[in-house]
Formats: C-alpha cells, sequence, structure tokens
C-alpha cells in the first residue's frame, strides 16, 4: 500500500500550481483585454474637438446668450459681479449709494462706459462680470450711477 502522507505531499505542490496557473491564464486575458487596440484607442481619444468657422463639426451645440429675456437688469448685473467691490469701496471703488457716483456721473456715461468696459485704475475690464454684454454693464453703471440720487 502507498503511504498517505507522501501521497498528501505530492497534492499540495500540484494543487498551488494548478491554482497558479489558471490565476495567470485569466490575468494574461484580462490583460490583453485592458490592452486591445480598440481599448487603448478609447482611452487616448481626444477630450473634445475644436470646430472652426466653415468647417463641419459632428457634435453641434448652438451657443445660448446670457438671458433669452435680453439683457440682464442693472441690479442683477450689479449683485451678481460688482457688489464685491462698490458696496464696500473695496480698492477704492466708487460706493454704491454715495456722492462717490455723483463725482464720476459728471464725467460722462462716455467716459464711465470707457472706464468699465476697459478697466480703470483697480478695476480690471468689465470688472469682474467677463461674460457680461456691453448693454449690460451699462446697465449696472446706470444702476450705480442712479444710487447716488436715492
Amino acid at each position: 500500500m502507498t503511504n498517505p502522507n507522501k501521497m498528501h505531499t505530492l497534492i499540495k505542490p500540484t494543487s498551488i500550481l494548478a491554482v497558479l496557473g489558471m490565476c495567470t491564464l485569466l490575468n494574461m486575458q484580462s490583460i490583453a483585454a485592458v490592452n486591445s487596440e480598440e481599448a487603448i484607442a478609447n482611452r487616448i481619444k481626444p477630450f473634445a474637438t475644436v470646430c472652426l468657422e466653415g468647417q463641419e463639426c459632428a457634435n453641434t451645440v448652438a451657443a445660448t446668450p446670457a438671458s433669452a429675456s435680453g439683457a440682464r437688469t442693472g441690479e442683477d448685473v450689479y449683485n451678481a459681479s460688482c457688489h464685491t467691490c462698490h458696496a464696500s469701496g473695496l480698492l477704492n471703488a466708487p460706493k454704491f449709494g454715495t456722492t462717490d457716483w455723483q463725482e464720476r456721473a459728471a464725467k460722462g456715461m462716455e467716459t464711465l462706459m470707457n472706464h468699465a468696459l476697459n478697466g480703470f485704475n483697480a478695476m480690471p475690464a468689465k470688472g469682474t462680470c467677463a461674460t457680461c454684454s456691453d448693454d449690460e454693464i451699462k446697465n449696472a453703471v446706470q444702476y450705480m450711477v442712479d444710487s447716488a440720487s436715492k
């Protein structure tokens, strides 16, 4: 009769080798799937495309205006962007609702609009509202000028 201890000793290494072989085979299959040409192409494809005027684009999304009903009111623009500096007078900005605006208004709306659109002293062009239209900036300036007379 065979010694059961010898058989048991032989089965353990064989079983371990069989399990390792199966794991290796499965791992190689998953690596092959991850490194397939299609998978690689999908990982390195461009995130977006740029379409130039006159070119056809596959996925064109039309730009929408900031507001479907037209330019925002001066109060809306002021509250969204201008109040940060003009409510407190930050960096010597003329304060909302004070005589600071009467002095500015004396220079004329054309000068105020030039300063608002192109920047003046510490204020950058269009203040902090780069997405505002010129009409919206004008509405905000007029709103702040009008605040001096209240």
